[in-house]
């Protein structure tokens, strides 16, 4: 549970990764493909690490990163949008029709649990 406290902490701390937008909000990730589950990790930097057990062929890895959002914030994947980055682990998502605090609590929920 430390570590979970530890995540918590840093999201509060830092929420640089994500920006409010016409019609939503921007969250800045770093992908990690080919991971053993599919997870929503601690911030680094200015980008929120998450894992995806998808590999980084055929968009495969993107499509995951979209599930994963849209059941994370229990909307549609139409409401996930990736924006910049298609090809790298790098990436700009926009969560259409999310305020950034609200973001951050679906966040925050996702932190203490995983999907296999």
């Amino acid at each position: 549970m430390t570590n979970h406290n530890n995540v918590i902490r840093a999201i509060m701390a830092s929420p640089s990764f994500l920006r409010e937008t016409a019609g939503g909000t921007l969250l800045s990730v770093k992908v990690q493909p080919r991971a053993s589950k599919n997870e929503i990790g601690a911030p680094l930097g200015d980008e929120l690490k998450i894992k995806v057990t998808a590999p980084p062929v055929d968009a495969a890895a993107n499509e995951a990163l979209v599930k994963l959002l849209a059941g994370q914030f229990d909307c549609a994947r139409s409401r996930v949008e990736l924006i910049r980055g298609h090809k790298s682990r790098h990436k700009v998502m926009k969560l259409h029709g999310f305020a950034p605090e609200e973001a951050l609590k679906k966040l925050l929920a996702g932190t203490a649990s995983s999907t296999p």
